[in-house]
């Protein structure tokens, strides 16, 4: 007799007019790959208080659901960010979700806030005693909004119970795949990450600044061009001569274009990579701290203390100590 499949856990979007697309986007695409590795892992479903919606840009959403009345109990409902200084809770569409979350008819497994979508939860008082977290641009609304919530600045994700939170844009997808690793298994969140060409994923206790996207605010290719290789291979060698035949310059005039357009060395920026992957690979394993610097590039612990501090205050077994609490 063959095994009967497990349902699809139900993943339910709520959406409200001027949804930031990214924000629906990033986390539609991680599910959706998680349903293509693990087939029938989960079941997208979009709903909003009207079938159709203008999203932020002039893009219309259309044949959306109503806001149903019940869900299964292991369900993920994702509430989304809309664009705008803020979110105006008197608004027809943003009052009916309010209310619709506050009835409690609906008790998903989790509830999943991305960017304002936390605004949301706590105008609908689901966020007292919590810990949560937003865009940098909505902190102080939220916390006038649910003085009894613990909002947590400079975050990417925070998960508190059955309420998991997450900064904006681009932080819903660190957040989804977090989930699908807990979920579905970390190789799986692997394979997605890989097939959405992410880097490497960053932990809830990460900055919301991340190492991986500082001093790269900027266009020029031969510099990007080394910060691509670095971040592909932290390890590897890399000193000033390695570092300039991949920009095919000389050493002197790498040094030059980093200090104009990421305004940092390059050798400076290989610290940066390797600091970053140390720090992940604390918060995500239980290497040594010996172990943890070799996969980081760095010759000892010794060696990568004295970087960490250059970025740290608190040191490397006090942070794997913090990372683990809040994950």
């Amino acid at each position: 007799m063959s095994a009967v499949a497990p349902l699809a856990r139900e993943v339910l979007f709520v959406l409200l007019p001027r949804v930031v697309l990214l924000d629906l986007a990033g986390p539609v695409d991680a599910f959706r790959n998680a349903a293509t590795h693990a087939p029938g892992s989960y079941r997208l479903r979009f709903a909003a208080p009207q079938p159709r919606l203008a999203a932020a840009g002039g893009l219309t959403l259309a044949d959306l659901e109503p806001l149903p009345q019940s869900l299964g109990a292991d369900s993920i409902v994702v509430l989304t960010g809309i664009s705008g200084a803020r979110l105006d809770p008197e608004l027809p569409a943003a009052r009916q979700v309010i209310e619709w979350l506050r009835a409690g008819t609906v008790r998903p497994g989790l509830l999943m806030c991305v960017c304002a979508g936390s605004l949301l939860a706590g105008h609908a008082g689901l966020l007292a005693g919590k810990s949560c977290t937003t865009h940098h641009a909505h902190l102080d609304e939220l916390r006038r909004i649910e003085p009894a919530a613990r909002v947590l600045d400079n975050r990417i994700f925070v998960a508190d119970g059955a309420l998991v939170t997450s900064a904006g844009v681009t932080a819903g997808l660190d957040l989804a795949l977090h989930l699908i690793a807990q979920q579905l298994g970390p190789r799986i969140a692997a394979l997605i990450a890989r097939d959405l060409v992410v880097y490497l994923r960053r932990a809830g206790s990460d900055p919301q600044l991340s190492p991986w996207v500082m001093h790269r605010n900027h266009l020029h290719p031969a510099v990007h061009r080394v910060q691509d290789a670095v971040a592909r291979e932290p390890a590897a060698r890399w000193g000033a001569r390695e570092l300039s035949a991949v920009a095919c310059t000389s050493p002197r005039n790498l040094a030059r274009l980093f200090a104009e357009h990421a305004h940092c060395s390059p050798l400076d920026y290989v610290q940066l990579i390797r600091f970053a992957l140390a720090r992940q690979l604390l918060a995500q394993s239980r290497l040594d701290l010996e172990r943890v610097a070799w996969r980081a590039g760095f010759h000892s612990a010794q060696h990568l203390r004295r970087v960490w501090a250059r970025w740290e205050r608190e040191p490397p077994s006090s942070y794997r100590t913090r990372a683990a609490l809040s994950a």
